[in-house]
């Protein structure tokens, strides 16, 4: 099976976006350029820790190879909303991060959620020889964006708004509350 590598690099766009009400969200790192439009889905957590860790390496960059940094994401950020249509191309399993020390870029790579052990065993059913189950699969859509430090603050900056956009927490466990309050395990299952 082929696999589709989406490289944007740079894009015209790179945002994380949602689509639904609050509550029944659903995430997307989206990417045009070039006529193109790609939209992968991740979960909220996904967003969090991508936002964290872009942070973390834009620091460690500055910190190992003097990289100047913007300290703050520019003035005119991007506020709109995703482009449509917001077709999904695959669900994000893996997401990995690089640091091009040559042209001072941030690689982003999402990778596809791999495949189920039924789908492997199926494969091994086959006794063409071709599939080995114990090497690693590469035949897993990605999308790989390259970025600017100014364009992976602002994306850090709008990532970060969008996942605060949510629910707000409940002060005592840290759930979602709903407009209804929800069934609290802090107060034993009452209402709040």
């Amino acid at each position: 099976m082929t696999h589709q590598v989406h490289a944007f690099e740079p894009p015209e766009r790179f945002v994380a976006g949602t689509v639904g009400p609050p509550g029944e969200r659903t995430f997307f790192l989206q990417a045009r350029g070039g006529g193109r439009l790609v939209s992968v889905a991740l979960e909220k957590v996904q967003v969090s820790l991508l936002a964290e860790k872009l942070e973390e390496l834009l620091s460690e960059a500055q910190r190992r190879f003097g990289v100047e940094l913007p300290e703050a994401a520019p003035a005119a950020s991007d506020n709109d909303p995703l482009d449509t249509p917001v077709d999904e191309e695959f669900r994000v399993g893996t997401l990995g991060l690089a640091f091009d020390v040559d042209s001072a870029t941030v690689v982003i790579e999402a990778i596809a959620v791999g495949e189920t052990e039924a789908e492997v065993a199926l494969g091994d059913a086959d006794d063409d020889g071709d599939e080995d189950p114990d090497e690693p699969d590469d035949d897993l859509d990605r999308l790989r964006v390259r970025l600017t430090p100014e364009a992976t603050r602002a994306f850090i900056e709008r990532a970060r708004r969008v996942v605060n956009a949510g629910r707000p927490p409940c002060p005592l466990c840290g759930q979602p509350l709903d407009p209804a309050g929800h069934l609290c395990p802090r107060h034993n299952g009452y209402h709040r």
